[in-house]
């Protein structure tokens, strides 16, 4: 059995949104899931429950959203610490149904650093999947084992490419549900495109940190990689500037040599949103992923009601205070699925 994926010949259309003025502005670090470098560890140490106690420093997710219809996206699942009770407190990662058994989410929900600085894969009983609710309470939903965690083996954990993993569940939810269709690449490169309509669901915490328990979405499009690309090395040139010129200064470097050395490093300096990626966002800013939305779905609304999912919430952007995600960021970074199609039937196929 494969992944059940839509290829481009089947699109019928997409939906759109209205086309928004441009407008630039700067923008912080990037962070996976902004505000540790592991979800996971994050939601186990207690320490997501203490930083909800204060508004001012637990940041924000799903930022501009609304609260979701109950039976809204049935293939969105939570992750949560295994052994814990269901509750905000406990989810860490979000998650799509893809086939009955099988569930996509971001590498590095599931990948984290050490004690020792070594980085390894989390160990399937200590996740548990919450499937069929929009609602993190106790008795909500189903609640599955994890029987095996595939993360791809390009993702190292130190940068934010190549950020996809699968999670085999122990057995099929017992609860209504649905899974959702993936592109394969011709499909995807005609999804990623400036001004495709693209929604963002999740849980975590809403603007002014309160936790919530409610799935929230937010509508937003996506924006060309290059525009995010140029803004987002524009702030890192901004940011690296004053210790390039004090180097200057301090070598006695002329200033020709300067600007060439300069020239030299940003053609150098790596484009943040790789080909593996979606730039998804608003060009007013507001909208976006962030805290506890990572590993979940980005979604496309197709022609006839129904929705392909395009990307997987990936990274954002970091508050300037370092704490918490930046709530007026223009756009986050989403990994691009259908570059991965062929990666995701090989695990499937390989673990029936």
């Amino acid at each position: 059995m494969t992944l059940r994926f839509l290829r481009a010949a089947a699109l019928a259309g997409l939906l759109a949104a209205p086309a928004l003025a441009e407008e630039t502005q700067g923008f912080a670090a990037p962070m996976k899931d902004s505000g540790t470098a592991s979800p996971f560890l994050y939601a186990k140490s207690g320490a997501k429950a203490e930083r909800a106690k204060s508004a001012d420093e637990a940041g924000a997710k799903v930022i501009g959203g609304e609260v979701a219809a109950e039976g809204a996206w049935p293939w969105q699942v939570a992750l949560l610490v295994g052994g814990a009770p269901v509750g905000v407190d406990s989810q860490f990662c979000g998650g799509s149904m893809v086939m009955d058994r099988w569930v996509l989410t971001a590498a590095h929900c599931v990948h984290f650093p050490q004690e020792d600085g070594s980085f390894a894969d989390i160990s399937p009983q200590e996740v548990a999947v919450l499937v069929g609710t929009n609602t993190l309470t106790p008795g909500s939903g189903d609640l599955i084992p994890v029987e095996a965690i595939f993360r791809h083996p390009s993702y190292t954990g130190n940068q934010f490419d190549f950020d996809i993993a699968l999670i085999k569940l122990s057995r099929a939810p017992q609860v209504p549900y649905q899974t959702v269709e993936v592109p394969d690449a011709e499909y995807g490169d005609l999804l990623n495109q400036q001004g495709v309509s693209t929604i963002v669901t999740g849980w975590g915490l809403t603007e002014g940190a309160t936790p919530s328990p409610e799935l929230r979405q937010a509508q937003i499009q996506v924006l060309d990689r290059e525009l995010c690309n140029t803004a987002m090395l524009e702030a890192r040139a901004e940011d690296a500037a004053g210790g390039f010129g004090y180097a200057v200064q301090t070598l006695g470097i002329s200033e020709p040599d300067a600007y060439a050395i300069w020239d030299e490093l940003m053609a150098r300096a790596p484009k943040p949103v790789s080909e593996n990626m979606i730039c998804s966002g608003t060009f007013e800013g507001g909208k976006t992923s962030c805290n506890g939305d990572s590993g979940g779905p980005l979604v496309v609304p197709v022609e006839g009601g129904g929705y392909i999912q395009a990307g997987i919430v990936s990274w954002g952007l970091s508050a300037s205070t370092g704490r918490g995600c930046e709530e007026t960021a223009l756009f986050s970074a989403y990994t691009n699925i259908s570059k991965f199609v062929p990666w995701l039937n090989q695990v499937i196929e390989a673990n029936p």
